[in-house]
């Protein structure tokens, strides 16, 4: 299942390095979990959670990112920063792009901005 993973986190970096983003980190794991892709889109550092859904039955991708999922990635993303200090003063922001459908042909959707961490 990991490798399926890393496959739709390929498709998302690469379309999110198309929009200008800069990659600084993947994979980033703390005690709360795991963020996929941290990157910096100008004057913001973006955390971005990646979903795959084949099925929608229970909501798609985009509805995978729960409140206790949020919770655990906002967490994740104050240890980042409290270890990488040169970047506490941007601007965060947490983005989820979700693929929903057949592995070789989903749709994917980018949401900016998908969740406040307050």
């Amino acid at each position: 299942m990991r490798k399926v993973g890393d496959a739709f986190e390929d498709r998302a970096l690469a379309h999110l390095e198309r929009a200008g983003l800069k990659l600084i980190a993947r994979n980033y794991h703390t005690r709360f979990g795991e963020i996929d892709l941290i990157m910096r889109d100008g004057e913001a550092l973006v955390f971005v959670e990646v979903r795959y859904r084949h099925d929608a039955r229970f909501g798609g991708a985009s509805a995978s990112v729960t409140p206790r999922k949020r919770e655990k990635l906002i967490l994740a993303a104050e240890g980042f920063l409290g270890e990488h200090t040169r970047y506490a003063n941007l601007t965060c922001r947490f983005d989820v792009v979700a693929f929903d459908g057949a592995a070789d042909a989903p749709q994917g959707r980018w949401q900016r901005a998908a969740f406040d961490a307050f």
